[in-house]
């Protein structure tokens, strides 16, 4: 079941955890507060263990179409293929 974040009208928070079909909370079962329901961007997720390999992450030194970076910029190698 998720966890939900809830912030009361102190602007103090807390977590219950709720069904997904569960309506939200109205008052804070503690202290009676009224409550709203807060949006968070979640936990985020971590892979761990076998089956992940090297070329699943980027490597350094591409860039984003995948050619290899030698750190020279494009006006850079312009000037390098005019002057010889």
């Amino acid at each position: 079941m998720p966890t939900y974040e809830y912030k009361r009208e102190d602007g103090s928070t807390f977590e219950v955890t709720q069904g997904i079909n569960d309506d939200p909370l109205e008052k804070c079962p503690e202290t009676g507060q009224k409550v709203k329901r807060v949006i968070t961007g979640g936990g985020g997720v971590v892979y761990k263990g076998d089956g992940f390999y090297i070329t699943d992450y980027k490597r350094k030194g591409e860039n984003s179409n995948g050619s290899a970076s030698n750190g020279a910029t494009k006006s850079e190698s312009k000037a390098e293929t005019s002057t010889s």
